[in-house]
């Protein structure tokens, strides 16, 4: 999994940069050539299904990624409230009461199958990764092995690209030894705050900086200094 995991990486990174492509944009690009899809969408969005930050491989596949948010139906609505991956290989096949109206749409459109991952890790959830394609069939076993990993870096990735957002020079002139022991602390003290693994805690840590706009280091700072506990201020 973890060689998996490289080369996913290394096929985002792969992606030629331009002015305006961000993270996003790089994954459903490689995603679209390493699933053979003829799209790929990611959708950031928060607990109550409000959708953020979110990129397109291509215009046909903004519009699928839209037409759900219109229309408040979809495979990827699914996925997100389910946590779960949700798989069509043959939309025609499924049931007229399952998304009446998003489900034609597609097919009238010249989508064939829709296979949708949540961006979750533990208790928490980001957003989706959608994969479209023209023609149907399912994943093969190890295609949809290739877009779970695509989904857990995508994840981590966000996670990642928040906790750096906003560091500059000043940054570098605090003691770094300093900033690990108090993140490792903090980390310790939600583990007992929710009594979950120690690595559930981190994961905890950073989903909370995330979804509040902050730094990991900041949160760490509020907990160590018991201003803010994981255990009563859950939102």
């Amino acid at each position: 999994m973890d060689d998996r995991l490289a080369m996913i990486r290394d096929s985002i990174q792969a992606v030629p940069s331009s002015p305006g492509t961000g993270l996003l944009h790089r994954v459903v690009a490689a995603a679209t050539g390493a699933l053979a899809a003829s799209g790929a969408g990611v959708s950031v969005m928060t607990e109550s299904g409000e959708r953020g930050v979110y990129a397109a491989s291509d215009p046909l596949t903004e519009r699928m990624e839209e037409m759900q948010f219109v229309l408040g139906e979809g495979p990827c609505w699914d996925a997100f409230t389910l946590r779960r991956p949700v798989l069509v290989p043959d939309l025609d096949g499924e049931s007229p009461d399952r998304w009446p109206m998003y489900r034609p749409a597609a097919w009238d459109s010249g989508i064939r199958a829709v296979f949708s991952f949540p961006l979750q890790m533990g208790a928490m959830r980001l957003g989706v990764l959608d994969v479209f394609r023209r023609r149907t069939g399912s994943l093969a076993g190890e295609e949809l092995a290739t877009a779970l990993a695509f989904a857990e870096v995508t994840m981590t990735a966000l996670l990642d690209q928040h906790e750096e957002a906003g560091t500059g020079a000043a940054d570098g002139l605090l003691d770094a030894g300093e900033h690990r022991a108090e993140v490792f602390q903090a980390q310790g003290m939600v583990m007992v705050q929710l009594g979950v693994p120690i690595a559930e805690a981190m994961v905890r840590m950073r989903a909370y900086a995330f979804a509040h706009g902050r730094r990991l280091d900041e949160v760490a700072r509020d907990v160590v200094a018991r201003r803010l506990d994981f255990g009563r201020d859950r939102s």
